[in-house]
């Protein structure tokens, strides 16, 4: 099984430990990651400022993937929403595509249509599927409570990411609960986690974030899980910022599903970087037992 990468933005900077634990599991799995080194930005950051720009930067990804043969494979969110809506919209507008190709020409590139975009979880789930991945786990978590975290850009809009029901979603609450840990039920689980506002309107994110985690820990987690480098970035980074800034007596970690997994997995913490966390879930090992 092999899929052409692409890496978010802002995880060789903010977030290592997604890319060395993602690289870790998919090779205990057997999946083939393949850079495709001339791979630009999705072009996330410009959707709003520069459409023309933002359908470019996807299109000429999906097209250096189509070159190679290769479906894409994404573990950030944003990456995912970007290159499915793009995809939607060249394969849906014909003068969309028609433009897009015309530049994409000067590169020797064309989109024809046909490459698919799979998010880390889908491809988990779907392609290489729960009872696969159970014949390689080792350990297993016991009395473990996880609020887990999907993200917006994961589940809408649902006719272009058609990933999972956006309104009762369960397909990473399998994939956590395949680990031997509980997914419990909190009333915020899909509300935004306030990462969009950060920069922009502070006080907003922070409140947004801090009634999500008042809400998991009046739930019984013991930390939050996510798939998703943003809202990582606001669970783990952020999070300790709100600690410091509005005194909070208490907190909730946030591992990765990577991280989470690749411990069930029996990969060494090292490898997963537990320790690159700003909050500590290294206490997540003590939940562990020998797989039966």
């Amino acid at each position: 099984m092999k899929f052409a990468l692409q890496r978010c933005c802002t995880t060789p900077i903010f977030l290592k430990q997604y890319e060395t634990s993602t690289n870790a599991i998919l090779e205990k799995l057997d999946v083939d990651l393949v850079d495709i080194e001339t791979f630009n930005c999705c072009g996330y950051p410009l959707r709003n400022q520069n459409a023309r720009a933002y359908i470019l930067a996807s299109a000429r990804n999906l097209s250096l993937a189509e070159r190679e043969h290769l479906d894409i494979m994404t573990f950030c969110n944003c990456c995912y929403g970007s290159l499915r809506n793009v995809n939607h919209l060249m394969k849906e507008n014909p003068s969309v595509r028609s433009e897009t190709n015309l530049k994409l020409k000067k590169e020797g590139l064309r989109y024809e249509g046909g490459v698919d975009i799979r998010h880390l979880l889908g491809l988990l789930y779907k392609d290489i599927g729960v009872q696969e991945i159970k014949k390689h786990v080792v350990r297993k978590f016991h009395d473990l409570r996880i609020a887990t975290h999907y993200g917006c850009h994961l589940l809408r809009p649902t006719p272009i990411i058609q990933f999972d029901n956006p309104t009762s979603p369960t397909i990473f609450d399998q994939l956590v609960e395949m680990t031997g840990a509980e997914s419990i039920s909190w009333s915020k689980k899909l509300e935004c986690c306030g990462s969009p506002m950060w920069g922009v309107n502070e006080e907003l994110s922070l409140d947004l974030l801090e009634q999500k985690i008042k809400n998991a820990l009046g739930a019984g987690a013991d930390y939050f899980c996510v798939a998703c480098s943003y809202c990582q970035i606001q669970f783990d980074r952020v999070q300790k910022m709100l600690i410091q800034r509005r005194k909070m007596e208490r907190h909730l970690p946030s591992i990765l599903y990577t991280q989470l997994l690749g411990l069930s997995l029996g990969i060494d913490e090292n490898q997963l970087g537990l320790a690159d966390n700003e909050l500590d879930v290294t206490g997540v090992k003590a939940f562990l037992s020998e797989a039966m």
